[in-house]
């Protein structure tokens, strides 16, 4: 057993710690290296209000085991639960020691952000448009291929990518993209399994490359572009950060790993509201985020676009591992985020849809 294994570990050091650290849990934000998100000097203040805490929707009342939401969410894991709407902050619940100024990583719905980004850099000139190919902005790809892929297909996860998402694996990518401490040449010897837009297949590649991109094109770590377009002109309250892979490389982590607050969180999903798009996201690349254009859907059945999951019309979540969640209904002015320290094994998105009617009838 140790003849096997331990060669396994010298050689590749991102096993060693995927055995060190086990898995991705909520303090990860202060194993890695990362590039600061800097707030500005005037953050965006929610109204506040006496907290309406909501009924639990019938179906989430298991056996009467639970007297209120704020039991629920405790016993789910939760670390924190906001509801806003119409920029009132309605409920504010923290749990586990966590509070307002908590840092949390939110893991994948780094990958919606980035969407947000490549609109914003399309706006701007940096990138011409969605059709265009990888190999307009990258190359150096083992899999020349790979050059082939359009951006959009790498936005809806149908660029054909061979890669498997497995966070169990200790030899497998996500592992190595998580963990590694190289990214370009992770990313550069990816291979193509399948023509682009084939089918629908998560993978946090796509969101790896549209991260390379964007640093080429932009000048500037998706760090500085995500500070400079979004962090400041949003009015965040706090500071943030970016883990990149290592100080050698600096090749930040695109699929994941924004470490920021949940009420910071809030601030990024009000950019999609109608009053507010345009102002720091286009309005064309939020309503393009909103029509879905393929029939992805992801393993839950949640048409996917554009990095973001559209439950139904004009409503859309972010998600990352652990049961990070970012919940924006526009036809109701609703955002809802809930950061947590595992997903509690239930389906968040409709605990959400159910609070909403009830919130919807709240004040602000």
């Amino acid at each position: 057993m140790f003849i096997i294994v331990i060669p396994v570990i010298v050689t590749s050091c991102y096993v060693a710690r995927f055995f060190y650290w086990n898995k991705a849990d909520v303090k990860d934000h202060k194993k890695f290296p990362a590039y600061p998100v800097r707030t500005g000097e005037k953050p965006f203040r929610f109204v506040s209000m006496d907290h309406i805490a909501p009924t639990l929707p019938a179906g989430f009342k298991t056996e009467g085991k639970f007297r209120d939401i704020e039991e629920f969410l405790d016993d789910k894991n939760t670390l924190a639960f906001l509801v806003i709407r119409n920029d009132t902050l309605l409920y504010e619940k923290y749990f586990n020691g966590y509070g307002r100024a908590s840092v949390i990583p939110c893991f994948s719905i780094a990958k919606s952000v980035v969407s947000a980004m490549v609109g914003i850099a399309i706006e701007e000139g940096y990138i011409a448009g969605v059709t265009d190919p990888v190999s307009a902005y990258l190359s150096g790809f083992k899999d020349p291929s790979i050059g082939d892929i359009t951006l959009e297909q790498l936005l809806n996860m149908r660029s054909g990518i061979k890669y498997n998402e497995g966070y169990r694996n200790p030899l497998g990518q996500v592992a190595k993209f998580y963990y590694g401490r190289d990214l370009d040449r992770y990313t550069r010897n990816l291979e193509v399994a399948c023509p682009p837009d084939e089918r629908y297949q998560y993978v946090s590649a796509n969101t790896q490359i549209l991260g390379m991109i964007l640093e080429k094109t932009t000048g500037k770590t998706p760090a500085g572009y995500l500070e400079e377009k979004i962090w400041k002109p949003a009015g965040m309250e706090f500071d943030a950060s970016w883990s990149y892979d290592s100080k050698k490389h600096g090749r930040t982590k695109a699929f994941c790993c924004i470490n920021t607050t949940p009420i910071d969180l809030a601030r990024f999903g009000r950019l999609y509201l109608p009053q507010n798009a345009g102002k720091v996201i286009p309005g064309s690349w939020i309503e393009q985020t909103l029509t879905p254009g393929t029939d992805s859907r992801d393993d839950q059945g949640y048409p996917y676009n554009y990095h973001w999951r559209i439950p139904k019309k004009n409503t859309i979540f972010a998600k990352g591992i652990l049961g990070q969640y970012l919940y924006i209904d526009i036809p109701r002015n609703l955002i809802i985020v809930r950061m947590g320290k595992n997903d509690g094994d239930i389906r968040w998105p409709e605990l959400f849809e159910g609070l909403t009617e009830n919130f919807s009838q709240s004040g602000g």
